[in-house]
């Protein structure tokens, strides 16, 4: 490992993963992240379990989150003996003998995921000396996770920057061509560290009614004042974009699922609140689809959300 010049996060990942195997062995080495009850496998080093990155399992179902919850050791060369390990449900999901985690924090001690290893067979019980070397292992990554999550930041920061020509003139909002870029981007970093990111759509329900009976300056007028109401109930990370016409997009990340239901209902009471009707709707990205799937779940949401409206006003 001395020779390897770590460029980021997952190099590092990478080059531990094979270190690790090459040294002890086991069927399967993962670095994990934990959001909500989700498991997501971020990195592998697979040679027993058909396991890839961008699965995702229970977090509470798994040996990890009893290590963490300190009910079963970081180093467990015969994991039947352990009781927590031994009744973990994905211990019936899979043949595990042997284990070997080690959380992964956050810079402010919070928990990012975990390094671990399993096993189809027992190990000897010496592997137990190696704790602090794997301690060490978890350490160094957390280090070079803390350093790029705060690059990270800076790095958003500087994409809606280099976005600020790609603005949409009535609204001030970012247009389409910068909407798409900013989800390629999301989409990359959301593969490397399991992040979190919902897309809520949106549409407007009146601005034809308003064009054809008060004129386009007046539908032009509803646009803007949607964009304000969006603009102020949003957070300054999030991406707003006027995709055209009456069609709205936002782009949130690190949001729980709680966290975009109370942010969908935020918007459409300060919408209710300038006597603007719309549809929204939102999706949260799956890690093994990605948000472009996202995208299109949101907007199928969203034209429900109509549908249901519309129904509702038509009393039919």
């Amino acid at each position: 490992m001395n020779d390897i010049g770590f460029k980021s996060f997952h190099d590092a990942g990478q080059a531990v993963l094979n270190f690790l195997y090459q040294r002890f062995g086991f069927g399967l080495w993962m670095i994990t992240r934990v959001e909500g009850d989700d498991w997501i496998i971020l990195q592998t080093e697979d040679h027993a379990y058909d396991i890839h990155a961008g699965q995702v399992f229970n977090w509470a179902d798994s040996f990890c989150s009893q290590m963490v919850l300190s009910n079963g050791p970081k180093i467990a060369p015969l994991s039947d003996d352990i009781p927590a390990y031994h009744q973990a449900p994905i211990a019936q999901q899979l043949k595990i003998k042997a284990y070997i985690g080690q959380p992964l924090t956050k810079e402010d001690g919070s928990l990012f995921g975990t390094l671990c290893a399993i096993d189809p067979e027992p190990k000897s019980e010496s592997l137990k000396e190696e704790q602090n070397l794997i301690e060490l292992l978890g350490d160094l990554l957390s280090q070079i996770l803390q350093t790029e999550l705060r690059e990270i930041e800076q790095t958003r920061k500087n994409e809606r920057l280099q976005a600020e020509a790609l603005r949409d003139p009535l609204t001030g909002l970012y247009n389409r061509r910068a909407w798409d870029q900013f989800i390629l981007a999301e989409e990359e970093r959301c593969q490397l560290y399991g992040h979190p990111a919902t897309v809520f759509m949106l549409d407007l329900n009146d601005l034809k009614f308003i064009n054809d009976m008060h004129g386009h300056a007046a539908g032009d007028e509803l646009i803007r004042q949607t964009a304000v109401v969006l603009t102020e109930s949003c957070r300054n990370t999030d991406i707003i974009a006027r995709l055209g016409g009456d069609e709205f997009a936002i782009l949130t990340v690190e949001n729980d699922l709680e966290s975009s239901q109370a942010h969908q209902k935020r918007i459409l009471q300060n919408l209710q609140a300038k006597q603007i009707s719309a549809a929204i709707g939102f999706a949260q990205r799956d890690p093994s689809d990605g948000i472009l799937t996202a995208c299109l779940q949101a907007d199928k949401n969203m034209y429900q959300d109509k549908l249901k409206r519309n129904y509702g006003l038509n009393g039919l």
